[in-house]
């Protein structure tokens, strides 16, 4: 680990902190935050099995984990797995550290910033699953940039993603929908786990409740489950 995220310059539109932290949450930034926080070395290269102080049999990641209650209810339920976190948001970041001290989590690490900064110094086929539940579906067109599914993405994903690994993506946009299914059908390198409508329409077995998706159900949102799996790579003759 290192003493702080890298930042660099990325295109990040939304906001970083609501609500004022309350003391307790304010501490745990202040003396957690630092011994979780994950950041690129100065050479730009970050193994991330060596983060952990007993080496995880793989290594998970969730893209903009919000509050963290799914991120900290999975590494309760695999504490085998090492889980990196990323969001922007100092309040979910603040929520996760509230999770991870009042369950004694020891297999969590948290990168505090754009998950685009800490991809490209990730070793090739490292991630046994990703996740990217309930983003911010950027509904505008000329906002269509901002969406973390797209090309560029995607192919770093496909390189950090092992052989048969998961790539989870939960929503409640049925614009999002249309475009996650049109990008990612547009990479060679991901296949779409789905036979039929239940496979998009139910949770995955192991799926686990977070706080957005319950407040989207009330609101009359259903949400829609995607995953896909890393093809696998061609191997030279």
């Amino acid at each position: 680990m290192t003493d702080g995220p890298v930042r660099d310059r990325v295109d990040w539109r939304g906001r970083r902190i609501g609500r004022p932290l309350t003391p307790r949450r304010q501490a745990l930034m202040a003396d957690l935050l630092p011994r979780l926080r994950v950041g690129p070395p100065a050479d730009r290269r970050l193994d991330p099995f060596s983060l952990f102080p007993a080496r995880p049999r793989e290594i998970w990641l969730e893209i903009g984990f919000g509050s963290g209650e799914h991120l900290a209810e999975q590494a309760q339920r695999h504490p085998d797995v090492g889980f990196i976190g990323c969001e922007v948001f100092v309040n979910g970041v603040a929520a996760l550290l509230d999770h991870i001290d009042r369950r004694g989590l020891v297999n969590v690490r948290v990168f505090d910033d754009d998950a685009r900064l800490l991809l490209p110094a990730l070793p090739d086929a490292c991630l046994a699953r990703a996740f990217l539940l309930f983003p911010d579906p950027w509904p505008k067109t000329r906002h269509a940039k901002r969406r973390f599914v797209g090309a560029g993405n995607l192919a770093l994903l496909a390189r950090l993603l092992a052989d048969g690994a998961e790539f989870r993506i939960a929503t409640d946009d049925a614009g999002y929908v249309r475009w996650v299914l049109q990008q990612m059908g547009g990479c060679p390198d991901f296949a779409w786990r789905a036979n039929g409508p239940s496979d998009w329409r139910e949770p995955p077995a192991d799926w686990l409740e977070t706080r957005y998706q319950r407040k989207a159900q009330a609101a009359g949102r259903r949400p829609v489950f995607l995953c896909f799996e890393r093809r696998p790579r061609r191997r030279e003759a």
